[in-house]
């Protein structure tokens, strides 16, 4: 075991207990995690540039956390940017992760996960693109059924004119990112978003759903396509706190049906890049969208509002049921 105490440093960093190993089951130690980080940080800081950052960390005996709020013990030339976050209705102070020696600081403190957000500081009411997160059906690995639910997502996005990329989750799921216009208003972008969810599910009902409450999905791929406004989505190349520490892996739409998300770890991936970049190679050029598409997502209801009512009936339904019982 390393010492809390170390000479080593890099870019500027000291670093501390390289040796730990990263957390229980991860097959690495902090040291693999700060190698890869480096090693891939110019596929991955363009990623996390100016926008602001959310990290998984794991600390030694801890459950995994997700910080989202800078510690007052960062350094001084941590870049941050602070917002009004409606989900938790306060001012956050999140860090802007733009070059190497924040990258390895992250490292540093056992950042396992990045996760930025959708839009650019200081727009971030503007989206540089769709997220469709695919989930295999409730209580299962199978990345296959994932994988059919981005196939799907693929063919309405085709029949829309429109293109998008693919990669793993890193954990059992697929994310199809479609790259978009700035111009577009973070609203339209989120009814997209939904538009292109549904659509994908009604090609083949009997595969995905979009149903956002978890019993009535029916064993189906689920098409998350609620990743929009302040959300963030685990960036490519960026580590996942899962058993053998699986990275969010980009691969090309003809080989999807050929891989797994334990196929890429923090143990391989950077030699299975080289040099190259295939994240930024496969994704198109920012896109437009179809005004028919806007207005047929703004008729869908919001799935995390619709879910909340959905529940309180379901709830007021079951207790006149048991009164009526008695």
């Amino acid at each position: 075991m390393g010492s809390a105490k170390s000479t080593e440093s890099r870019a500027d960093v000291p670093l501390t207990n390289l040796d730990q190993p990263l957390f229980d089951g991860a097959d690495a130690t902090k040291r693999d995690l700060v190698d890869y980080l480096d090693a891939v940080r110019t596929r991955l800081l363009p990623a996390l540039a100016d926008r602001p950052l959310s990290v998984v960390r794991v600390r030694v005996g801890q459950e995994p956390f997700m910080q989202k709020n800078v510690p007052k013990y960062a350094p001084e030339w941590l870049r941050t940017y602070s917002y009004w976050a409606e989900s938790s209705q306060r001012e956050v102070h999140y860090a802007l992760c733009d070059d190497r020696r924040s990258l390895v600081w992250f490292a540093n403190q056992r950042a396992v996960e990045y996760q930025p957000t959708l839009g650019r500081a200081p727009r971030l009411d503007r989206a540089t693109h769709l997220v469709l997160d695919l989930d295999p059906p409730e209580g299962t690995e199978s990345f296959g059924a994932a994988v059919r639910g981005a196939l799907l997502v693929r063919q309405a996005l085709t029949d829309l004119g429109l293109a998008g990329a693919v990669k793993t989750s890193g954990a059992k799921g697929v994310h199809v990112f479609v790259p978009i216009s700035t111009d577009i208003e973070m609203p339209d972008a989120a009814a997209a978003t939904r538009a292109i969810g549904a659509r994908a599910a009604r090609i083949d009902p009997s595969v995905a759903t979009t149903a956002y409450i978890k019993a009535d999905r029916g064993g189906k791929v689920f098409i998350d396509s609620t990743r929009a406004g302040g959300a963030t989505v685990v960036a490519a190349y960026s580590p996942r706190v899962r058993p053998g520490t699986p990275v969010s892996f980009p691969v090309p739409w003809d080989e999807l049906e050929n891989v797994s998300p334990r196929d890429f770890t923090i143990r391989n991936a950077a030699e299975l890049l080289g040099d190259r970049d295939p994240w930024a190679e496969a994704l198109p050029e920012p896109q437009g969208l179809p005004a028919d598409l806007v207005a047929e997502g703004h008729e869908i209801p919001v799935a995390r509002v619709a879910a909340m009512h959905e529940g309180k009936r379901r709830k007021r339904a079951a207790e006149r049921a048991a009164q009526e019982g008695q």
